[in-house]
């Protein structure tokens, strides 16, 4: 019994999705849709085995040559929204504590948060907003 291409092709498809999930690398699932290609051009189009392995490194090649520059684009930039500590900055905090450059405490995005003046000559009394321009540690520093 003989097995027809296209089945060749998607067995092959199926080997590099199932690498592209053990080892995580995209490159392999735009090898397996290339792979599918070829099995299209072997199965719908009856296409010889040149024109199989032409529409396969056409495809993969350029999934790789246009994807990958976008993906790795997208990885380099940093994430849209801030979290954590970050979004913290440039919030503004009411003093429920004195604030100066030894310390104090103020209530920042619904916690109670120990604060330090940013400038050394200033003092924050109890119920003034301040802004946070930046965390250090478990400490705001504030102006």
């Amino acid at each position: 019994m003989e097995i027809d291409a296209w089945v060749w092709w998607l067995i092959g498809a199926t080997a590099l999705g199932i690498a592209l999930v053990v080892t995580a690398m995209p490159e392999l699932g735009m090898l397996a849709v290339g792979a599918i290609a070829a099995a299209l051009v072997a199965g719908a189009f009856g296409g010889d085995a040149v024109v199989q392995v032409v529409s396969f490194v056409v495809v993969s090649t350029a999934l790789i040559a246009v994807v990958r520059p976008i993906a790795n684009r997208h990885r380099s930039q940093r994430p849209q929204h801030a979290t954590g500590i970050d979004a913290l900055k440039g919030k503004q905090a009411v003093v429920l504590e004195r604030v100066d450059a030894s310390g104090g405490r103020i209530k920042l995005a619904g916690e109670v948060w120990s604060a330090r003046a940013l400038d050394h000559g200033s003092t924050y009394e109890a119920g003034q907003e301040v802004d946070v321009v930046d965390i250090e540690g478990a400490t705001a520093i504030v102006m």
